[in-house]
């Protein structure tokens, strides 16, 4: 090969070098921030600065999070939002808003507006005096004005263009409203009229964020709620087993947002909502806890595991090695769960956005 030949070559591998790598540090970077909407699934800590008794910033709560620190996620550890972001190459852990140990520098790479207790309907944050969503929404756009003042206005639209948005939110809609106080049941006396009046709240809610921006969008509806110990303990006629009634509402509902989300894929132009919906691999982590190497799926960590959640939990009372454990209190998984679940929706649902 002549010496021209030989540059060229050379000249060529260049090329393709800085082109592979280029693309794949682009690649590596697509999703640029976590952004968080929901309930106590995916709160990192907002209830903490608000008054309310739906909190969870003392111990034993994260004495598996880093320097044992309590923050206010409802865990031993770390909750799925956070095991996500890491998953991304982000950060190991998704601050909360209201959280003044944290600034919109920190917030430019992920953000919780989550709060323990809410629900679509404004009625269920009522309840525990929490966050209703449509405030989570006002904090989100507050949130996108200290963004574009630190970063600018093509940065930081970047950023709101390319986040992926986390959204896990209704159980307490069912269980801690629907079923526990008279009012809607009242104005909706058949289950599945206030699951329609949901699904349009959601609708609303997924428009105007859509408005707001956000175009990539991880959707998580109800779990088994029947199998969480709180209800199994309650369930005395069916010797403690899961409540299947509860189990089958939850199904008919994510039925509903699956609907909803192939409706505003095809409705929005460029929005991408995924139904990552986490209810199969809870009901077989529940249903076969030895394959996922826990121990116990009944109860939950903290004292008897039956009815024990927020101020209920007693460090004295609390089990030694919660990764033994599916539920760290009786409505919320172990860090372990959420682990599981979390590498479970990534691969399964949210691995085209990587």
């Amino acid at each position: 090969m002549g010496g021209k030949g030989y540059a060229l070559w050379l000249f060529i591998i260049e090329i393709f070098v800085h082109f592979s790598t280029s693309s794949s540090s682009s690649s590596g970077n697509k999703v640029p921030a976590i952004i968080v909407f929901g309930d106590s699934s995916v709160d990192s800590g907002n209830n903490n600065f608000i008054p309310t008794i739906a909190r969870s910033n003392f111990e034993p709560y994260g004495r598996d999070f880093f320097n044992g620190n309590p923050t206010g996620r409802f865990s031993n550890g770390r909750i799925a939002p956070d095991f996500i972001s890491e998953a991304f190459g982000i950060k190991q852990s998704v601050p909360a808003y209201l959280d003044p140990a944290y600034n919109i520098s920190d917030f430019a790479s992920g953000v919780c507006f989550a709060s323990a207790g809410t629900g679509y309907d404004n009625a269920t944050a009522m309840v525990a005096d929490v966050i209703p969503l449509w405030k989570e929404v006002e904090y989100y756009k507050e949130y996108q004005k200290k963004l574009r003042a630190h970063l600018g206005d093509e940065k930081a639209n970047e950023i709101i263009r390319e986040a992926l948005y986390l959204v896990s939110i209704g159980t307490n809609d069912f269980l801690e409203n629907y079923y526990t106080l008279p009012e809607r049941r009242c104005e909706f006396p058949i289950v599945q009229q206030y699951e329609d009046f949901l699904i349009g709240l959601a609708e609303s809610f997924f428009k105007e964020i859509y408005g707001l921006g956000a175009r990539k969008i991880s959707l998580t509806g109800l779990p088994p709620m029947g199998c969480l110990p709180l209800e199994r303990a309650v369930n005395i006629l069916e010797y403690h087993n899961c409540v299947e009634d509860y189990n089958n509402l939850a199904l008919e509902f994510n039925g509903k947002l699956g609907w909803l989300v192939t409706k505003l894929n095809k409705d929005l132009p460029g929005f991408q909502l995924v139904d990552a919906n986490a209810y199969d691999i809870i009901l077989q982590i529940v249903k076969h806890p030895s394959r996922f190497g826990f121990e116990v799926a009944d109860t939950g960590c903290c004292g008897t595991g039956r009815f024990e959640m927020g101020f209920l939990c007693d460090p004295k009372f609390t089990c030694e090695d919660a990764s033994k454990y599916v539920f760290w209190d009786a409505f919320h998984p172990s860090e372990k769960t959420s682990q599981i679940v979390s590498n479970y929706l990534i691969k399964k649902y949210l691995a085209k956005f990587r």
